[in-house]
């Protein structure tokens, strides 16, 4: 495949910055890169460019460098929650990719990131706080802190459920308790009036 030398006047990703020299191939130069006024032709005429392609790129990557510096300062103050189904044991099904990430730093934050800037060593597979590496520039790179939160309601614990029914019991007990001696009180009052002797009637002395 024949091939061509071009220098890039815009930074095209995987390829370079703007001026420099790189080989590509012809048909790509021809189709993609001269059309979006991405190249020029390494001519003579072209390198008296160099200098201003140069400065401009400089430009442009102090400007990128200031916005990524600021962007880390928020996303180290940040906290990303994510929920994730988990079985009866707590363990998750599945894993947080940096796919996931990405998107829900849009969805809640409204913060656009390639997920290849998101560095994970493996998908993460446990709930709770993970802290994560961000790469957002050769030069400035912050760490976002993740929740993982349970999408699977936690069964209720039996012994929480014994007690509140026995907690529940213990006054029906009470009001038996205090019934039964209530009953027990009056049977000896009774009791006791059937065993007391009977009153001799008063009598009344005649005047003489």
């Amino acid at each position: 495949m024949a091939k061509t030398e071009v220098i890039l006047t815009h930074n095209v990703i995987g390829l370079g910055g703007e001026s420099d020299h790189v080989k590509v191939a012809a048909g790509y130069a021809r189709n993609y890169l001269f059309p979006q006024g991405l190249a020029i032709p390494l001519t003579a005429a072209n390198k008296r460019r160099l200098e201003a392609l140069r400065h401009r790129r400089a430009e442009r990557e102090a400007h990128e460098f200031n916005t990524m510096s600021e962007l880390a300062k928020s996303l180290s103050r940040m906290t990303l929650v994510l929920t994730a189904k988990t079985g009866e044991d707590g363990k998750m099904f599945g894993s947080i990719t940096p796919g996931a990430i990405a998107d829900e730093l849009k969805h809640q934050f409204e913060i656009a990131i390639d997920k290849k800037k998101i560095y994970l060593e493996h998908p993460l597979r446990a709930i709770g706080e993970h802290d994560i590496e961000l790469r957002l520039n050769p030069e400035v790179t912050t760490t976002l802190k993740i929740r993982i939160d349970s999408a699977t309601p936690l069964p209720k614990p039996v012994e929480a459920h014994v007690s509140e029914t026995r907690a529940k019991a213990t006054p029906a007990r009470g009001r038996e308790s205090a019934t039964e001696k209530t009953s027990e009180t009056r049977a000896d009052k009774a009791e006791a009036r059937k065993e007391r002797p009977p009153r001799k009637p008063k009598t009344e002395k005649r005047a003489e």
